[in-house]
């Protein structure tokens, strides 16, 4: 697997690294925790060395997941998890990015996650009540400390990325961005490559449905969070199945999969964007890692485009409430 460095930081990881948070909640039921660790042991193996957490994710049982799998082979992987939520019975409740809340927050991800330091820890969603230059300080403190590597952003606007870099380096902020998800393009890319600020996309599959493996009839187990979302409503996918189309011309055309070309789509645009598509399952694991392996040529890249500007995307992708936790 190829590296890429995040920005003009010196952290280092793999072109494609592996979202955890599937493996414990938001998709139905969580998986099976030995099959898990089974997984991420073949992600190392297969040239994976960056994985996605967060204390959110479970709550709490996705870094202590990692925190096992990866005991052995600390020196061999690159840990991101997050901060930024009020947990409180088993739920995620508001925004909490209270200075004292971080280090909080921070000491129990160490335990959780059995390692001395975090390599980069995100503020998971801005907090309106707390000035992010008070964040980003308190993460200086951290790193500072020698228990946080690396600081980044998660969902930011573009004024929040300078007012927190200008206090702290953000190595990379983490927001949604795929070929159905392309807001980041116009303001948010341009201020990354301006200061140096690696970018990593979730959900660059877009929560599967551009591996086109679901269609108008796929029917989502009752926990699984995309039966809230707008954009994977019946109606929705059936009107966004134009772009699976689309994706599925040019996969034939490279001997690929939909999933790859999106994959080779969004590590095309930048040479400093690192997608994190996760999955359960190993056959989606390597076919994901293919991705690195496949060169879209700029007239494919041109192809790709003139189509997606001739496909309207259906459905918002989230809720208004949900929406309105960004920092966008």
């Amino acid at each position: 697997m190829q590296k890429r460095k995040l920005g003009n930081s010196n952290l280092e990881v793999s072109a494609i690294g592996l979202g955890c948070m599937g493996m414990s909640m938001a998709y139905g039921p969580a998986a099976d925790k030995s099959d898990m660790i089974y997984l991420l042991h073949k992600a190392v193996d297969m040239g994976i060395n960056f994985f996605d957490t967060a204390e959110a994710y479970g709550p709490f049982t996705n870094e202590s997941l990692l925190g096992e799998a990866f005991q052995s082979m600390r020196d061999k992987v690159i840990i991101a998890t997050k901060f930024g939520f009020d947990l409180r019975d088993g739920k995620t409740g508001g925004v909490n990015s209270r200075l004292e809340h971080i280090r909080e927050v921070a000491e129990a991800s160490l335990m959780r996650l059995k390692t001395d330091v975090i390599d980069l820890f995100y503020q998971h969603r801005v907090d309106p009540d707390v000035p992010i230059e008070d964040v980003a300080g308190a993460v200086k403190d951290l790193i500072t400390e020698g228990k946080v590597r690396h600081f980044g952003l998660s969902e930011a606007g573009p004024a929040t990325i300078r007012l927190a870099h200008a206090v702290q380096p953000v190595t990379a902020l983490q927001s949604e961005y795929s070929l159905w998800t392309r807001g980041p393009e116009e303001k948010i890319l341009p201020v990354l490559e301006e200061l140096g600020i690696g970018f990593v996309p979730f959900s660059p599959l877009g929560r599967g449905f551009l591996t086109g493996q679901m269609n108008a009839d796929t029917i989502f187990d009752s926990t699984d969070f995309r039966n809230m979302l707008p954009r994977f409503t019946q109606e929705a996918r059936m009107a966004n199945q134009s772009l699976i189309d689309m994706l599925d011309r040019v996969a034939k055309q490279k001997s690929a999969t939909p999933a790859q070309i999106a994959l080779a789509w969004i590590l095309a645009q930048k040479p400093w964007i690192v997608p994190i598509p996760g999955t359960t399952k190993l056959n989606r694991l390597e076919e994901n890692i293919g991705a690195a392996r496949i060169t879209l040529t700029p007239e494919d890249l041109s192809d790709i485009n003139i189509a997606l500007d001739a496909i309207k995307v259906v459905g918002d992708r989230y809720p208004e409430e949900m929406e309105k936790r960004t920092g966008l």
